[in-house]
């Protein structure tokens, strides 16, 4: 592989490297169980009970990211369509980059106490969505990556090699600014650096500019050697871009595959999403898990996804990407019920001592299981979607493929919210999980597995 080819591809991998603290810090393991904290102790305060208190934080976190998620599923065909119109798709990769800049940098304002929930999930929204279509734009400029035989291993390297990002910050987030609500200590032992006050919980909130400044940093190789092909430089018009994204939906009915696999993904990935989105909220919830018990917990489970996404790549080039995703799913059936299962007094209705901390090392092994099987999933649905595609057409496709990810992304978190509330119990809560999994597995016994190029 030419020189000039390896360098595009590591600056397209650094792009997953920058924003996986997304994800890893903010969405699962440091900020989220922080608003599920503060979110608690504010119900608390409003006479409710502990457990109810909880499924009320889990509600309001799952109703704030069900917005979030219509915003993204309304916009990103049609953005897909605008930047596949004029060729233009790494200028919609800089806009939203400032999205994701703007909203993490701003968690810094989320102060304990509970005034600021409205703030924190508009915040948070506000970069999740810049992250969710800085990604859509960047997919699209895979398929020019390389021969078609090897995108399965460098999508799967390219998640492998982000996660290994997440976790080093996730790492040093611990090791040196989140503290314990208790002692105000970091993970080993010393008090948030640059003088954080622990009472007020600094030291978390830094998470939020932490998160910002390591995308501003490491996006530095992306923007140096990632440049879009050279095409004819087109004039936006918005009525042919509209034209072609209606083509492309209405076509969907002659392309089984394509319609068969956009329906399996929007069950399974968006049930990915929600596990990943309310894992740290149910351990604090449910176990009762501080956030550094619950970063180890996220250490575990990004160790195994580099492992396992890297391993994934090579599964998939061989094997190619749906039996890769169909075990994958399988494995997260399977971790979702032992959850949902999982008391500190029972699993699955067989009885464990509460003090044994057996409990504890059942959910973090079901961390290692969940970031082994969630990285795997991400980068085989990536190159699966790939062979459904055609370069020209790419941003359309994945702004339809985000489509289907968003359109149960928001049905995912709000089902959550809806039976938690109605339940009272955030483990139960998690059922609707199976469900989607299970309809994800079945509509992808429909996808062609060589895409529509067989």
């Amino acid at each position: 592989m030419a020189s000039g080819t390896m360098k595009r591809i590591w600056g397209w991998w650094f792009f997953d490297w920058a924003s996986q603290p997304y994800s890893t810090l903010l969405l699962t393991f440091i900020f989220g169980p922080y608003f599920a904290e503060i979110a608690r102790g504010y119900y608390q305060a409003q006479s409710l009970g502990v457990d109810e208190a909880a499924a009320a934080a889990q509600t309001y976190w799952a109703y704030g990211l069900t917005i979030s998620s219509i915003i993204i599923a309304v916009l990103a065909p049609f953005l897909g369509a605008i930047a596949d119109g004029t060729g233009r798709r790494l200028v919609w990769v800089w806009v939203f980059s400032a999205f994701y800049i703007i909203g993490s940098y701003g968690l810094w304002y989320v102060a304990p106490g509970g005034e600021n929930l409205f703030l924190a999930v508009v915040l948070f929204g506000f970069g999740f969505i810049g992250m969710e279509f800085a990604t859509i734009f960047t997919n699209a400029l895979m398929p020019s990556l390389g021969d078609h035989d090897d995108l399965g291993k460098i999508s799967g390297t390219g998640f492998a090699f982000g996660y290994l990002g997440g976790m080093i910050a996730l790492l040093l987030m611990l090791g040196f600014f989140a503290e314990n609500s208790a002692t105000g200590k970091t993970l080993i032992g010393i008090d948030p650096l640059f003088g954080l006050d622990p009472e007020s919980r600094e030291g978390t909130r830094a998470v939020g500019p932490f998160t910002a400044i390591w995308f501003l940093v490491f996006m530095v190789p992306f923007v140096l050697w990632v440049k879009e092909p050279k095409v004819g430089r087109r004039k936006l018009h918005i009525g042919l871009a509209m034209v072609s994204l209606r083509d492309l939906i209405v076509g969907l009915r002659y392309r089984k595959s394509l319609s068969a696999y956009l329906l399996s993904s929007l069950f399974y990935r968006d049930a990915l999403n929600a596990l990943y989105a309310f894992g740290g909220v149910y351990a604090s919830g449910v176990l009762g898990w501080e956030v550094q018990q619950i970063g180890i917990f996220g250490i575990l489970g990004v160790i195994a996804a580099v492992v396992a996404s890297w391993l994934g790549g090579k599964a998939d080039k061989r094997f190619g990407p749906k039996p890769v995703i169909a075990f994958s799913i399988f494995v997260l059936i399977c971790v979702v019920l032992v959850i949902v299962g999982l008391t500190r007094e029972q699993i699955l209705g067989l009885p464990l001592d509460p003090a044994s901390g057996r409990s504890d090392m059942i959910l973090f092994v079901c961390g290692a299981f969940i970031g082994a099987a969630g990285g795997v999933l991400q980068a085989a649905s990536r190159t699966l979607m790939v062979r459904h595609t055609t370069p020209d057409q790419a941003t359309e496709a994945f702004g339809l493929f985000a489509l289907s990810g968003k359109v149960a992304s928001f049905i995912s978190p709000a089902l959550i919210g809806v039976v938690t509330a109605m339940s009272g119990s955030q483990r139960i809560g998690m059922m609707p999980l199976i469900v989607m999994f299970v309809i994800g597995l079945i509509l992808l016994m429909f996808v062609r597995a060589k895409g529509e190029q067989e």
